[in-house]
């Protein structure tokens, strides 16, 4: 049993035994999380919730939940690339010594790890709802709660998006029936399905999928809006002035915004759009499984998706797709010498030499285009954008 701690220098030397321990390695991420059971197999971990998420961070916390689970009996395993165990009240008693000298001092946005552990106190009797999970290494993860606490990261955008090893996580997570922020497996609803609809207590289902939805976890900042809850998956990161409107719109997991921007288009896996763009109505950034051949699409500041648009390159600052135009890696583009040098001054690295007709993925990443098409011909053509793309500030 860790003995209370009652000065803060105390608690930082207590911090450093633990961390001088053999092997002993500090966390990239780590937390606390209560977790959904499966209704028909208690074994399987259907969502886990984590009230605080630790990425490259709070180290001394960390330090303590190790040798709280280490006095509790439980052999922290640091050869991995992550680890989770279940906690139980020895451990939390353990923390809350360690802790003793924050614990008047944990409200509101203050050790925010040391208020967790006062709320599980106060709960009792925690049986098997919590587990705490240390992840290593930036492998892919191997556990439901590896798999949330990086989606954690990524919503709460302590991690940059594209950044993190999510490679398995479908094979990790269960399929389940969402009501309201509830999994219920699709087996158990199978077998009751007639006692329970006779009885008027089958569920109103709001999603079937692996993944939670992004406002069922993430609370988002104060200028940020989302009309449908169904239109952002968890995992996905919003900049705060981000609007997302109903209808068309979606952003996928690991996917979403650097600055305020408008989403009525379809922002795929892997796509991130800079600040003050504009993806249109029915637009689609193409995703790193739909056609980019594997790359993923980076949409500059300040640019416009028309309505019903795709993007499958990349495009720098400043551009604009028109709306129904498709511009994707093999798509032919017509610029006419005049235009190109136009192109080539905002683009004075672009190592183009001009000719008629170009291929899409040559214009990658370039600043200041317009993309259109000729009605006439029907051609696709490239021209040096003239106009200044510019979101409403009081939306956002």
């Amino acid at each position: 049993m860790i003995e209370k701690i009652d000065t803060k220098e105390e608690f930082k030397s207590f911090i450093e035994e633990i961390q001088n321990q053999p092997n002993y390695k500090k966390p990239l991420g780590f937390g606390i999380a209560r977790v959904d059971r499966g209704q028909k197999n208690a074994d399987k971990i259907l969502q886990a919730t984590f009230p605080v998420v630790n990425w490259n961070e709070n180290f001394g916390s960390a330090a303590v939940f190790i040798k709280a689970l280490q006095e509790a009996g439980v052999e922290v395993d640091f050869s991995g690339s992550e680890f989770v165990t279940t906690i139980d009240d020895r451990f939390v008693k353990n923390a809350l010594n360690a802790f003793f000298p924050y614990v008047d001092e944990a409200v509101g946005e203050s050790h925010k790890n040391v208020q967790v552990i006062k709320v599980l106190n106060e709960i009792g009797d925690i049986g098997r709802d919590y587990t705490i999970t240390f992840i290593f290494e930036d492998e892919a993860p191997k556990s439901v709660e590896a798999v949330y606490l990086k989606l954690y990261a990524l919503s709460l955008r302590k991690a940059e998006l594209r950044s993190l090893n999510l490679n398995g996580a479908f094979g990790v997570l269960s399929n389940v029936a969402w009501v309201g922020n509830k999994p219920y497996e699709l087996e158990y609803l199978r077998e009751n399905e007639i006692e329970m609809k006779l009885k008027g207590t089958f569920p109103n289902i709001d999603a079937v999928d692996k993944f939670p939805r992004f406002l069922q976890h993430i609370i988002p900042a104060d200028n940020t809006r989302i009309l449908d809850s169904s239109k952002v998956r968890f995992g996905a990161q919003l900049a705060p002035g981000t609007t997302v409107m109903p209808g068309a719109s979606y952003i996928n997991f690991n996917a979403g915004t650097l600055g305020p921007v408008m989403v009525e288009g379809r922002i795929s896996s892997s796509a991130v759009v800079g600040s003050g763009s504009d993806v249109g109505g029915g637009a689609s950034i193409l995703g790193v499984l739909s056609g980019t051949d594997g790359n993923p699409i980076t949409i500059g500041e300040n640019t416009l998706l028309g309505a019903n648009s795709v993007t499958g390159i990349p495009l720098g600052d400043g551009c604009i797709v028109d709306a129904g135009v498709a511009i994707l890696a093999g798509t032919k583009v017509v610029i006419d010498s005049d235009e190109f040098k136009k192109i080539k001054e905002a683009n004075p690295n672009w190592d183009m030499e001009d000719k008629d007709v170009f291929k899409g993925k040559e214009l990658a990443s370039l600043n200041g285009v317009h993309y259109r098409q000729d009605s006439l011909s029907g051609e696709i053509k490239a021209f040096r954008s003239t106009r200044e793309v510019k979101l409403n500030e009081e939306l956002h």
